[in-house]
């Protein structure tokens, strides 16, 4: 008998316990603690994190409801930035027909984070009875202008 020593099967015991649970904890906090690191790193080294911004691109019938559209979506902090390209042609289909049109783009960007309320806001304020909003993640870009998106754009 030991006198103030736990039996080896204790300390054994004891260590595959702390050591199964660390290996659940890691498992099961495997995205938290990368996105809050990934996040941390990103502000500690003014780097950017791939897919927080987004572009986002709405066709709009004339110049006209597109500069509402744009003045509107940057007024109310859905976007930074929305470029408005003119005369693009469209072809599509719509009720079983073939469609061609002249239109003008938006090209909108944002926080990954805004889209959803800027879609709900472009469907609210567009003539279309289904107005196209697409979004793809940035990967990359120039530093300071997407920490300008970011600063411009609240979460």
């Amino acid at each position: 008998m030991r006198i103030g020593l736990p039996a080896s099967e204790t300390l054994q015991g004891g260590f595959l316990k702390a050591l199964v649970l660390t290996v659940l904890f890691s498992v099961f906090m495997f995205q938290l603690l990368r996105t809050v690191g990934l996040r941390a790193f990103s502000m500690a080294s003014e780097t950017y994190l791939s897919g927080t911004h987004s572009a986002a691109f709405v066709t709009c019938p004339n110049d006209t409801v597109a500069r509402d559209l744009a003045r509107g979506i940057v007024e109310k902090k859905l976007a930074a930035c929305v470029n408005i390209v003119p005369a693009i042609k469209s072809i599509y289909e719509w009720q079983g027909k073939i469609e061609e049109d002249n239109e003008v783009l938006l090209m909108i960007k944002t926080r990954s984070s805004k889209v959803s309320a800027l879609a709900e806001y472009v469907r609210s304020n567009h003539p279309y009875e289904v107005a196209e909003v697409i979004s793809l993640p940035i990967e990359q870009g120039n530093p300071p202008y997407l920490k300008w998106i970011g600063d411009v754009v609240p979460e």
